[in-house]
């Protein structure tokens, strides 16, 4: 139902789940898309190449005079396996990451789109899961790449691999949806530098670079905490064939994440644009 006032049409929202969805996500993807056509592209493939550089260097280099890693499952793998499905959740992480903060950063702050969003048909809920699915694309484009590359240089150890592309989408979706959630709290750049400081600690200590059987087990504690030590296991899991049952419980981890991040992310719109 719509109200018309002067010469603009106002939404008239009736309460409920109406308020909060209209069922239309695909619109703000789409905007996405149509924006992202002017963007620069040297931006989108910088955050291909930096988990690219990463392997090369370490994973090649420093893996010849490494030799093999015991994973946390006691089994024996080349550094370089060991060390590429988890730069393929990073990879994962920092895509979703990028168009989930900083792009919606602006969006709220600056550009003022969701004002605009929220006063069509579109709910909070439309707005959030649309953003969300289009950082997912930018996770996937990035995933997809490193996938290849892993292929080519024989780094995906058994056929479970495949399932690792359904694996980074669930964790680019927990990252992008606790990652608006986050941002739509945050008022300033200098607030936003907060990202980075979070995300280089859970990079490098997430058992990216190495076991996190090196640790005292009260840091490993703590280390299992982080979202992304999760999405490292569960990857270099199915890359390496090492499959267990504690993978289902870094599945849930995410769907937890991804939930609270929704559930944050359409009470934080509301409450600004709507309530």
């Amino acid at each position: 139902m719509t109200v018309a006032t002067g010469t603009e049409t106002a939404v008239a929202r009736t309460g409920g789940v109406r308020a909060l969805w209209a069922g239309n996500p695909q619109s703000v993807v789409q905007r996405g898309l149509i924006a992202a056509r002017s963007s620069s592209w040297a931006v989108v493939l910088s955050g291909f190449f930096e988990p690219v550089f990463y392997l090369a260097s370490m994973g090649i280099g420093l893996g010849s005079l490494i030799g093999d890693v015991q994973t946390s499952s006691g089994i024996e793998v080349p550094y370089a396996a060991f060390i590429a499905p988890a730069l393929l959740a990073v990879s994962a992480m920092n895509g979703a990451i990028y168009d989930s903060t900083w792009n919606v950063f602006f969006k709220l702050n600056y550009g003022k789109l969701y004002e605009g969003m929220l006063a069509t048909s579109l709910g909070p809920l439309d707005v959030a899961l649309g953003e969300i699915l289009y950082a997912l694309l930018r996770g996937l484009l990035y995933a997809t790449g490193f996938m290849i590359i892993m292929q080519i240089l024989g780094l995906n150890l058994a056929w479970t691999a495949i399932l690792a592309l359904p694996a980074v989408l669930l964790i680019a979706f927990g990252f992008a949806s606790l990652g608006m959630a986050v941002t739509s709290y945050m008022k300033t750049f200098q607030q936003m530098d907060w990202i980075n400081f979070v995300l280089l600690p859970m990079f490098l200590f997430s058992a990216t670079l190495y076991p996190i059987t090196i640790y005292p087990e009260w840091v490993q504690h703590i280390i299992m905490a982080f979202p992304l030590w999760h999405g490292v296991e569960l990857v270099r899991g199915l890359t390496t064939g090492i499959l267990t049952p504690e993978m289902w419980w870094h599945v849930l981890y995410y769907v937890v994440m991804i939930a609270i991040g929704l559930v944050f992310t359409t009470k934080r719109l509301r409450a600004l644009f709507l309530d």
